[in-house]
């Protein structure tokens, strides 16, 4: 291993060294984990098995559909449940004097 005089070097000599190591550690482990996937693997085949067998699928949660809780006062098709950033029609809503409640699915 080389020794370095890590005081010689620049700041950016040093941060280019330290994206390299930390891409050096991550690679390390990627090669580390396909290795013992392929251990597993192989001794899983040696008994009469594919890994997916033993482990099973990984499902995906999925998310119910949140009820819609407001809804856009002319148009009644458009609703919104409430979550996430406000949408622009009902803050232009809010500010032309409509309160939440009014826009409250009853």
């Amino acid at each position: 291993m080389s020794d370095f005089d890590l005081e010689a070097l620049s700041l950016g000599e040093l941060k280019k060294m330290q994206k390299d190591v930390a891409k050096a550690i991550s690679t390390f482990e990627d090669r580390q984990k396909a290795e013992a996937r392929a251990k597993v693997e192989a001794f899983a085949r040696d008994l009469g098995y594919s890994l997916a067998e033993l482990v099973g699928t990984e499902t995906k949660s999925s998310r119910a559909a949140v009820a819609a809780k407001y809804r856009h006062p002319e148009n009644p098709a458009l609703t919104w449940s409430g979550r996430g950033r406000k949408l622009q029609r009902f803050v232009g809503a809010l500010e032309e004097g409509t309160t939440a409640s009014d826009l409250t699915i009853s």
